[in-house]
């Protein structure tokens, strides 16, 4: 049964605080943590790095997201977000407390719960009398019960909250979401959980643990799944001669289908949607049903990947070895520096591979930060990155890309091909100096 519940926002209206551990400050407990602080609860936030805690402490925020440092600095400064080394300590004196802790991918695409069930263990003998533990990282169905067995107390009810946080808009998507998902078999502790966003203006799902779980997953592979579809769709425009932007269009007028989420690009990467997919294939097969569908999402989005790099070689006419690529943007999409299963970075190996010299520039992103491959020269500049360069490869839709000058990078650069792999910049300009343009699905 799912229960519908509408939060509205009052003028003048105050929720009552609750004292909230956050176990685990990455992206989602950060993000998390500084919201609910927002909103007005006491929020403990743990973490085991001590040079981590150390910096948020300072008002350092080791992510790039949009509002995020400045609802940190609010938060403390009111008093009502602290930051503690040691789970153990956030969680003493809690109500309620969210595990926002790892949850890695095996190779069998099954999700390793060793860090929720020794986060629940740590908290289990200090949590306070009737607490709540709610799971609000990602993790397959029936995760509750794992917790549950985890913490060994039957006065603590364990709720699912998933979170539904895009890189780039985490905080508008937190305070302004489309729905909040709560699930717990105890009407009770999910409506006290679900009372955290009273003060936003959303509706509220309250259903059971593995509706909830399965919401989460679904929703993912379905971003996904249009993603792919508007990439396949890019390539038979390319055979037929039709103009996947019309198309675009054409097919989100409709109601029913929309246009959020059929942008064509070089493929989708990020944190979320390689992980949630693989995972919701492998909860298939343990309930024996083969999602051949989703199968087939992730097998287009891997061929996407070599479209681009085939544009590539077509535009240096065959032959990759010892030709210098420059590519602007490594991020998996703009807003973020996030290179977790990045589509820019899966292309730039399969062009290094081929005996490519690629140079990169990402405005968020340094030789230090893992995941940047070796052979990747990265340079200080958009315009520094094309020096020499016989192709230029957009891979990421970073705003100001848009507004470089093509007749200062025909200067720079010692051929004209553009491979613009998220049909960002304007085709006519750069035609009109000279370069030959290769879009997706143009």
């Amino acid at each position: 049964m799912v229960l519908v519940r509408h939060h509205y926002q009052l003028s003048g209206s105050s929720i009552l605080s609750t004292a909230i551990a956050i176990i685990g400050t990455g992206y989602v407990g950060l993000t998390t943590g500084a919201c609910l602080a927002h909103l007005g609860h006491k929020v403990v936030c743990a973490d085991i790095d001590p040079e981590k805690i150390a910096k948020l402490q300072s008002g350092v925020i080791p992510i790039i997201e949009l509002g995020l440092t400045e609802l940190v600095n609010e938060g403390m400064s009111a008093g009502r977000l602290s930051f503690v080394v040691g789970s153990v300590e956030a969680a003493k004196s809690c109500d309620i407390a969210f595990l926002c802790v790892p949850t890695p991918q095996g190779e069998d695409g099954s999700a390793d719960l060793s860090y929720v069930q020794q986060a629940a263990e740590e908290i289990a003998a200090v949590l306070p009398f009737e607490a709540i533990v709610v799971n609000k990282s990602t993790v397959p169905v029936g995760s509750t019960k794992v917790v549950e067995r985890a913490l060994k107390r039957p006065d603590v009810k364990v709720v699912s909250n998933p979170e539904f946080l895009r890189e780039g808009s985490a905080v508008q998507d937190f305070l302004k979401p489309d729905r909040v998902v709560v699930g717990s078999d105890d009407q009770a502790a999910a409506m006290k959980v679900a009372s955290l966003y009273d003060g936003l203006s959303t509706r509220v799902i309250i259903t059971d643990p593995a509706s909830a779980e399965t919401i989460k997953y679904a929703a993912n592979a379905f971003l996904a799944t249009k993603l792919s579809f508007v990439n396949a769709v890019a390539a038979i425009c390319e055979g037929v001669g039709a103009d996947i932007n019309d198309v675009v269009v054409g097919m989100g007028s409709d109601k029913r289908i929309g246009e959020n989420f059929l942008r064509p690009g070089p493929g989708w990467g990020g944190s979320c949607f390689p992980k949630d997919s693989r995972a919701l294939i492998k909860i298939a097969e343990d309930a024996n049903y083969s999602f051949d569908l989703l199968k087939g999402v992730i097998t287009v989005n891997d061929q996407q990947f070599e479209r681009v790099v085939q544009k590539v070689v077509q535009a240096v006419g065959g032959e990759t070895t010892e030709k210098t690529i420059a590519v602007w943007g490594l991020t998996f999409k703009a807003g973020t520096d996030d290179l977790r299963d990045s589509p820019s970075i899966e292309i730039i190996k399969r062009l290094l591979a081929l005996g490519s010299k690629v140079q990169a520039f990402d405005p968020t992103v340094t030789n230090s930060k893992p995941g940047v491959p070796e052979q990747l020269n990265l340079s200080l500049s958009p315009i520094e990155v094309t020096v020499g360069a016989d192709v230029l490869l957009v891979l990421t839709e970073w705003d100001d890309f848009k507004w470089i000058s093509p007749t200062t990078i025909a200067t720079t650069m010692n051929g004209k091909q553009i491979v613009d792999a998220r049909n960002l910049l304007n085709r006519k300009d750069w035609e009109q100096v000279g370069f030959t343009y290769q879009g997706i699905g143009r």
